[in-house]
């Protein structure tokens, strides 16, 4: 059987044992990512109605990221980066950071932890709607079957969420700001893809999050600097402190690695962790409550994202269409 490898001019290439190795370690890297972000749900949801605001954790997650990527960055090797890619950081800040943390974490504060972890795998739809308008990538009868199953999914969600009188089922606000989120990130994909890919896992996070916090502090250092710190449970400090460092640190660093290895089809699978664990977790400790409706939404969201995932993209029809080379060719 073959590996699925690609090499990345920021990760050294290895021997044989190390190369064989490198594709079960992304798979780890992607598994454990997914499952902090499905954690994430339920006890962010937890810590944000037992003494901290949605824009409280946004700051968190934004600030504490950029401490903890400039501390990392001073042990590892240096990069040079140009004053224009600088300046382009500060676009994949705003949709990869500043508008993706602030509708998804707003949003999680108002909705369920288990629709907010649902809404997360609809992000490859409109990864590939994106792909359509902004890189020319043609929609094949499989991507709009996926698109239209998906889209079904995220109505009966925030239907759902419209006629529920319990907070645990979902709120059509948080609902839609989720959605909001996986646009924003989805936009972040297709614009700066390139331009991520040029740099290392820490440089380009060391930078975005750097930019996030300055974007966002201003807005939120009164509200934050008037928090009774004295007042908040220990539990809540324990669930802020895994947000921050393995739901936001750790994990964007296994995503960025996992991402370098395997293709993207591959690393979208991983998007149905997130739910797996999130809706567990939430049924579990009583955060959440899964209903029917909210079954078929996942299966209609996921049968939408594998169909999208599946169809060709438009390298694979330029490759089929160029003729084979056989042997005496050569």
């Amino acid at each position: 059987m073959q590996t699925d490898i690609k090499t990345n001019p920021t990760i050294p290439q290895q021997g044989k044992r190390g190369g064989a190795s490198r594709p079960l370690v992304a798979h780890l890297c992607l598994f454990c990512a997914c499952a902090f972000w499905g954690l994430m749900a339920p006890l962010g949801k937890d810590a944000m109605t037992h003494g901290f605001t949605g824009i409280d954790m946004v700051t968190f997650r934004v600030t504490g990221g950029a401490v903890l990527f400039w501390l990392t960055s001073l042990f590892t090797a240096k990069e040079h980066v140009p004053k224009k890619d600088l300046l382009m950081l500060i676009g994949a800040a705003v949709f990869g950071l500043v508008t993706n943390q602030c509708c998804y974490t707003i949003g999680l504060s108002i909705t369920s932890p288990v629709n907010a972890s649902i809404v997360t795998t609809s992000m490859p739809i409109f990864a590939m709607i994106l792909a359509f308008l902004i890189l020319k990538e043609p929609i094949t009868v499989k991507k709009a079957g996926g698109v239209a199953m998906g889209c079904a999914g995220a109505v009966i969600l925030i239907v759902t969420s419209a006629a529920a009188a319990n907070s645990k089922v979902g709120d059509i606000r948080g609902d839609l700001l989720c959605l909001g989120a996986q646009l924003s990130f989805a936009l972040y994909l297709s614009l700066f893809s390139p331009l991520i890919r040029r740099y290392s896992v820490i440089t380009v996070n060391k930078w975005m999050f750097t930019y996030a916090t300055v974007m966002i502090l201003p807005f939120t250092f009164g509200r934050v600097s008037s928090i009774d710190y004295a007042a908040i449970p220990v539990s809540t400090w324990l669930e802020t402190g895994f947000v921050v460092i393995f739901g936001t640190y750790v994990s964007y660093i296994l995503m960025m690695i996992g991402q370098h290895t395997l293709r993207p089809t591959v690393v979208s699978i991983y998007n149905y962790v997130q739910p797996i664990v999130s809706v567990t977790v939430s049924v579990l400790t009583g955060i959440g409550v899964f209903k029917p409706s909210q079954g078929a939404a996942v299966i209609l969201v996921c049968l939408g994202v594998w169909l999208v995932t599946k169809s060709k993209s438009r390298r694979d029809m330029e490759n089929e269409k160029q003729p084979q080379t056989t042997p005496t060719d050569a």
